[in-house]
């Protein structure tokens, strides 16, 4: 009976679909440790992410699929695996046991990229994810400012080998060109010797087994980016633009690049989009407003969110405090915390694409 009925409650489970995959929780291997005891049912929903934020969706869909079926009482409990989205034909995983890269990114300077990617990769930690920060900022390394790192990269014995181990801090382990070079040295650097210095940041570094990596990488289109396309798998790149209509002409640049070097574009957010008055809290959009929403829109990528321009923002970067770390109940750091979510979403998605044009590629050779 036991078995039947444990069918039943499975065959019921398929009705309920991941808001994101759009496929059902069961063909997905979601559901674990299923019992069904007396009409009581207790199972573990295992999440993409452990950053979902559609958990209580996917939790009242279940019950509501149980509800007809005869069961007398549902248990859920919650668990995350993260799954792995990376991809680029005939490269070298040189990050083995990273499951997922993310590289920052954005058409020009001065948006905010670092300071974004790093509260991103401290909003997924606090999340629950295990995640590492990467500064690729070859000309500008700025992340050891913003994170206030202050030790160096020690040794750890791997393989027989040595390989760097990154500093921890904030509870994330942080690498970046800029613990190699004087804090006033310039950076004079043509391209096989920056392919050299980021084939060094990734293979040489032991970041041990993460959930996500997240990239800061430099402004533009330029060595950098093509460097990383054909040196390392990534899952996607996520954009960072201003309000302003000429984001829209930056955004054109960066998603052309990525198209070119083959690498899926996760979303776009955009940064200093209003400023709220502290003496009126009145919004005040200062660089007009929508350019990036536009930009996403146009190109059918991912809308994730506006981060307003303030100062605790600013003053966190400098004392090398992100604000989800200073403040972690204020509304900035709520909004980080939901778009690193939506971020983890859309990766998801993409591990599930790659999955599935994997299995299409088995079928059709």
């Amino acid at each position: 009976m036991e078995t039947v009925a444990k069918e039943t409650v499975l065959e019921a489970l398929k009705k309920v679909q991941d808001p994101e995959i759009h496929r059902d929780i069961v063909s997905l291997g979601m559901v674990k440790n299923l019992e069904v005891v007396d009409g009581k049912v207790s199972l573990t929903v295992e999440l993409t992410t452990p950053a979902c934020p559609l958990r209580e969706r996917i939790q009242d869909d279940c019950k509501k699929a149980l509800a007809g079926i005869g069961v007398t009482s549902v248990d859920i409990s919650f668990g995350a695996q993260v799954r792995g989205s990376k991809s680029g034909a005939g490269q070298t995983d040189l990050l083995p046991t990273v499951k997922n890269v993310v590289l920052v990114a954005a058409g020009k300077g001065g948006v905010g990229k670092s300071t974004v990617a790093a509260n991103l990769a401290v909003a997924l930690k606090m999340h629950g994810a295990a995640t590492g920060l990467l500064d690729a900022d070859i000309y500008g390394p700025s992340i050891p400012i913003i994170m206030g790192v202050k030790e160096e990269p020690g040794k750890v014995s791997v393989n027989g080998g040595f390989k760097l181990k990154p500093p921890i801090v904030h509870d994330l382990p942080v690498m970046s060109i800029g613990f190699f070079l004087e804090p006033e040295q310039a950076v004079i650097w043509r391209g096989p010797m920056l392919g050299k210095a980021l084939h060094q940041l990734m293979a040489d570094v032991h970041w041990g087994d993460l959930d996500y990596l997240v990239v800061d990488m430099p402004p533009g289109t330029g060595d950098v980016q093509i460097t990383f396309s054909q040196q390392l798998k990534v899952s996607g790149a996520l954009l960072v633009a201003t309000p302003q209509h000429v984001a829209l002409a930056d955004v054109i640049r960066a998603k052309s690049m990525f198209d070119k070097v083959m690498i899926p574009i996760v979303g776009i957010i955009e940064n200093m989009s209003y400023f709220i008055c502290d003496g009126c809290n009145k919004k005040h959009e200062i660089f007009s407003r929508g350019g990036a929403e536009r930009a996403a829109e146009r190109f059918k990528i991912p809308f994730l969110g506006e981060i307003p321009i303030t100062s605790s923002i600013r003053e966190g970067g400098d004392q090398g405090v992100p604000i989800l770390v200073k403040e972690p109940k204020s509304e900035i750091s709520r909004i980080f915390l939901e778009i690193a979510a939506k971020l983890a979403g859309q990766l998801s998605v993409a591990s599930e694409a790659a999955r599935r044009a994997q299995s299409l590629k088995i079928i059709s050779s």
